[in-house]
This record gives structure tokens, sequence and C-alpha cells, in this order.
């Protein structure tokens, strides 16, 4: 992943808060680079990690892809055909984005945010909000701390993420 944001998309009211999220829905947004992984990969993920035959209880939570172009919105369709067992029973939303409202900045980064050591060490480095919300460093590392990712993977790439030797440490005891 290149970016991940948080933010509100798929519904009519301007400029969404979440204490007035209107008729969105709470989405992430992911910028990705596809000479790693595909955008197919990522909706094998999308299908593959919720139930997407389950009613959501309000639209603030549905369960919701939206495309940018009808290239994407095939691809949908086709890993949804090819990943739910019951496509005739999905009641995920497959809609058109028309625009993308980002979150508050503390809904950012959310399990980084609870790392002192290493949102310090993040801080220092990306000293405005926005350079930390787009950064990939910590979109990588919030998503090492929330699970996603192994000790191989890590070592990969823990030299590229920016941090001391104290802050790697910290990250590996996450990601055992």
């Amino acid at each position: 992943m290149l970016r991940t944001r948080v933010g509100y998309c798929g519904g009519s009211t301007h400029s969404p808060t979440y204490r007035k999220i209107g008729d969105h829905a709470e989405t992430i947004q992911i910028d990705f680079d596809p000479k790693h992984i595909s955008y197919e990969q990522l909706l094998e993920i999308f299908w593959t990690t919720h139930n997407p035959c389950r009613s959501a209880w309000s639209r603030q939570y549905m369960s919701a892809v939206f495309f940018e172009n009808e290239e994407q919105r095939a691809a949908i369709e086709a890993t949804r055909r090819k990943f739910v067992a019951k496509p005739d029973q999905v009641q995920t939303e497959i809609a058109k984005l028309e625009k993308f409202w980002i979150a508050e900045d503390y809904h950012q980064k959310y399990r980084l945010k609870h790392d002192d050591v290493l949102l310090a060490e993040l801080r220092a480095i990306y000293p405005s909000e926005a350079e930390f919300v787009n950064s990939t460093a910590t979109a990588r590392l919030n998503g090492y701390l929330d699970g996603y990712g192994d000790p191989k993977q890590l070592a990969n790439e823990i030299d590229k993420l920016g941090l001391s030797d104290n802050g790697k440490a910290v990250l590996r005891q996450h990601v055992r």
C-alpha cells in the first residue's frame, strides 16, 4: 500500500463529519502500486475478509465498494462472482465513486496513534497532519500494528520506514 486514508462517501451530504455523516458510509481509500498488488488482488481481499451477504444495521457501517470507471466496475463484478459463494445474496453495495471526503484527523492511522513510541518517531518525521496521513510509512506501520503483514515482510522493509533502532524493536515485537 502506498497510502490509506479513512473517510466518507456514497452519499449526498456536503462535507460530512463523523458527528454529521448524513447519508454517507465510513470508507477507506487505498492507493496501491499495481507492480506489487493488482486491483483484482485487493478485491479478493475485500470479498474474502468480510461477509458480503450480511445486511448492515446502518448506512454508516454498510459494506460497499466504489468504482471510478467501467474497468473497475467490471473487475468488482467478476471478483464478486469468483469469491462469493452466493453472489445473488450479496448485500454489499457497488456504486460509482462521486466524491471521497477525508475524515477528521483523529480517525486517521488509528492503531499507530495508540503506540506512543512509534507515533513520536513518525511525528518527528512527518510534523504536519497532512504529511502524516499521506505517508506510505505511516500506512505500512498502521497496517502492521493492526495485524497485517508478517515478520518476513517486515524484515524486507523495516529499514525503509525511517525508524530508530528502538522503534524497529518496538515494531518487531508487534509483528511476531
